[in-house]
């Protein structure tokens, strides 16, 4: 059976029903745990409404739970292949083109925050579930669509859904890249905190998360310094901007799996200070953070053969009270000797004066390449595409699929296109996701039936 040849019978449904969920601006605002009718808030309840009742009304069986998470079903056996996508999105951050929740359309694309990550994805794994359903095809498992909302925030969402419901046997998420990804680096976000009492510095703000690479920093200061500030933007071709005391430099957002990607605005702010405050804070974030995408200054880098490099992302500056706390995340290969690099560091930042602060780690996911079930992902692929040359692939990109004991990360981002998951101007391409729809619905097929 041809599903590309089916699916482009579906091209103005994707295209309806994934304007409307994209045109919710999911963000999480503030994670609420006592509030049981918006835990993640308004905006992320409505689009997790809005996709089980659209759901529910071509004929799925829907179910929410707790307003975590919830799934669209097809019932057929007790083992259950599921499916994993997520409705929240990061911040839109940056200089858009359009409107960033306008589900903009222009020249077989649409534009919006979570085009790619992952509502565009996921909508194309419903469509493969509704064409399958449409052609009455037996299968012998469930499938489940697994709908997530916390996923850019800490995944509460899959581990409240996992408490309550049974983890699938297998599943996929449509959250990275073609030709399939068997191997997610391992996550861990730390803070650095010190008084900042400076003659200088009164206060440094860049970031929202630890996930995004910072595209703005402010920084308000005490001593007057506009002039060697526009010089140094001159100099160094940056765009920044001064209204008396407070001033400001741009950069660009990337993901924090990819840090090198973006341009960190953190960095460009310090470059500028260093020359003017002799704080232990600038002169360490100068030394042993500025410009360095792998560690090296801080003494935590890594290379792994299969994994690669260990990226570090210093997400966020924030001034509360005179306190100032850095953020930072770290992406780390599967055979990362974790406790003795991170000790180092601790104690490098200690030496400083710092505090460090642990949180939440994920350790590396894997499932072997040659495993049966990859298989069957990976011919799915090869079918729609004819690219049996791709590799599959490892990322830094943490996605559900490591926290299921078997699961994996499958597209629907193609060799060589454009990625800009948690940049300005994200984009899908309405072909490409109706081609992604196929293979999915292939892989369904295939392992369901």
């Amino acid at each position: 059976m041809n599903w590309y040849e089916i699916a482009k019978q579906y091209k103005q449904e994707f295209i309806d029903k994934t304007r409307g969920l994209l045109q919710i601006p999911s963000v999480l605002d503030q994670y609420q745990p006592d509030n049981t009718e918006y835990p993640f808030g308004k905006a992320i309840r409505n689009a997790l409404d809005y996709t089980l009742q659209m759901a529910s009304k071509d004929g799925f069986i829907t179910k929410d739970i707790d307003h975590y998470a919830g799934h669209i079903e097809m019932p057929f056996g007790n083992e259950i292949v599921g499916i994993l996508g997520h409705l929240d999105v990061v911040p839109t951050g940056g200089k858009w083109e359009v409107e960033p929740f306008s589900a903009t359309l222009k020249e077989g694309k649409m534009i919006a925050r979570g085009a790619m990550d992952d509502k565009g994805p996921t909508m194309a794994a419903y469509i493969a579930m509704r064409m399958i359903q449409d052609q009455n095809i037996p299968l012998k498992k469930t499938v489940r669509l697994i709908l997530g909302c916390d996923e850019e925030s800490g995944m509460r969402c899959i581990r409240r859904y996992l408490e309550k419901e049974t983890m699938p046997d297998v599943a996929f998420a449509p959250d990275a890249e073609f030709p399939l990804i068997y191997g997610e680096k391992g996550n861990f976000s730390f803070d650095l905190i010190q008084s900042l009492n400076d003659d200088v510095v009164v206060s440094l703000e860049a970031g929202d998360r630890y996930n995004v690479v910072p595209d703005q920093c402010v920084a308000v200061l005490k001593k007057d310094l506009q002039k060697e500030f526009r010089l140094f933007l001159s100099e160094h071709q940056y765009q920044g901007d001064v209204d008396g005391s407070t001033y400001t430099i741009y950069g660009k957002n990337a993901h924090a799996a990819w840090p090198y990607l973006g341009v960190n605005a953190i960095f460009l702010m310090i470059e500028f200070l260093k020359n003017h405050s002799q704080h232990n804070i600038i002169t360490f974030i100068a030394n042993h953070l500025n410009f360095d995408h792998y560690g090296v200054k801080l003494g935590i880098n890594y290379h792994d053969e299969e994994m690669k490099d260990l990226t570090l992302n210093t997400a966020f500056v924030h001034t509360v009270n005179g306190v100032l706390r850095v953020g930072c995340n770290i992406r780390y290969p599967i055979r990362y000797p974790f406790d003795e690099l991170i000790d180092g560091a601790k104690k490098l930042a200690n030496s400083f004066g710092f505090e460090f602060i642990s949180h939440r780690k994920s350790d590396p996911h894997y499932i072997s390449p040659k495993d049966p079930f990859i298989q069957v992902l990976h011919n799915a692929y090869i079918k729609y595409t004819g690219d049996t040359q791709t590799p599959l692939l490892t990322i830094g990109g943490g996605t559900y699929a490591r926290t299921l004991k078997k699961a994996v990360a499958f597209g629907p981002n193609y060799p060589g296109a454009e990625d800009l998951a948690h940049q300005p101007n994200e984009y899908l391409i309405i072909d490409d996701m109706l081609k992604a729809a196929a293979i999915y619905a292939e892989s369904i097929v295939a392992l369901a039936g």
